[in-house]
């Protein structure tokens, strides 16, 4: 891997430049153990090793477990810094919390970071396919009519996903929440629709949560999938606190991964809400994933998170992750510092 230089001094400027935005969060209310994660995420942007948390997305409810991780830790003797879980039971096609809390809770006992994901069933029609969720013809401004059968759905909806991260919160955990992925595509009911009604359903999301639900727990992330679309749909500084891209391929650069750049132009600490090499569906689970690191470090030296998907797409279904867990850009668990989760 290509070593880039970093002299003090600009280190020294970095620094500088940015300490007035550590623990600056999105919500004015978030926890002091919120702001410190955030604070630590922030931070990571002036570091030249050790700078980009290694995330595993484990599975939908109920079947949320460490199967991954383990099999991981079996392969490298690290730990990715931290999980994802998300609250979509596909099975009974509704929010679903407890298993995903539960897993989350252990990891974060262990001292591992938690991001929590839900694919929402379409509050329109839950009984379709997959819960609706790819349903096309969803109005969002219909969402917030009050009053309306619509409403009073979505309203429902968004309790069930509180109360979950309410358990979290209650347990001391500080959630990277990531909602309404992928919402520049048109795969999703939330997905390429007018861009004033997408940040409205999300701001009415965040006020909800952050003050009518209390949850003060919680790092927002904005999370697009790759494209030259991809700031579009972003709801405002004081309404997220990092940003993500979601991107499938083996080629780890500017050309296949458009719209990192415009990400960048808010200022918000920077990742990769997911990642997978290969392609969105049937990877073979042939990659070395050290050629992700070389490509971050490369393309994207500003990034500082990164969350590896499920099955095939994951380091412990592919080649090299002994390699790819010991490269020195890499945070795992273990790495971690142990006042986060005091």
């Amino acid at each position: 891997m290509k070593i880039y230089p970093f002299s003090a001094a600009v280190a020294w400027a970095c620094c500088v430049l940015t300490q007035p935005l550590l623990g600056q969060t999105a919500d004015p209310a978030a926890s002091p153990r919120t702001r410190a994660v955030l604070a630590y995420i922030q931070g990571l942007v002036t570091r030249h090793d050790k700078h980009v948390l290694s995330g595993q997305f484990l599975s939908y409810a109920p079947r949320a477990s460490l199967t991954l991780p383990e099999a991981i830790h079996r392969e490298s003797g690290k730990w990715p810094a931290y999980i994802g879980v998300d609250y979509m039971n596909f099975d009974r096609k509704r929010v679903d919390t407890e298993a995903a809390d539960r897993v989350a809770l252990a990891y974060w006992q262990q001292g591992g970071l938690v991001e929590v994901n839900v694919h929402l069933p379409n509050p329109a029609d839950p009984t379709g396919r997959d819960g609706g969720l790819n349903d096309t013809g969803v109005d969002l401004k219909a969402l917030l009519a009050p009053g309306t059968p619509l409403n009073a759905a979505w309203l429902a909806e968004l309790d069930a996903i509180a109360a979950g991260l309410a358990e979290l919160q209650a347990s001391g955990v500080v959630v990277l929440w990531r909602p309404f992925h992928e919402m520049n595509g048109g795969w999703f009911w939330w997905g390429a629709k007018p861009t004033a009604d997408f940040v409205a359903v999300w701001r009415h999301m965040f006020t909800y949560f952050t003050q009518t639900k209390g949850l003060h727990n919680l790092v927002w992330i904005y999370s697009p999938n790759r494209g030259d679309n991809a700031a579009e749909y972003y709801p405002g500084d004081a309404y997220a606190d990092i940003v993500g891209i979601d991107a499938y391929t083996d080629l780890v650069d500017a050309e296949h991964v458009k719209g990192a750049a415009a990400l960048l132009k808010t200022g918000k600490p920077f990742g990769f809400g997911e990642y997978g090499p290969h392609g969105a569906s049937n990877p073979p689970g042939t990659f070395e994933y050290p050629r992700f690191a070389e490509g971050l470090a490369a393309h994207f030296p500003e990034a500082v998170f990164f969350m590896a998907w499920n099955e095939k797409w994951s380091p412990a279904r592919n080649f090299g992750s002994r390699a790819f867990f010991s490269d020195p850009s890499i945070i795992t668990r273990e790495d971690l510092p142990p006042e986060l989760f005091k």
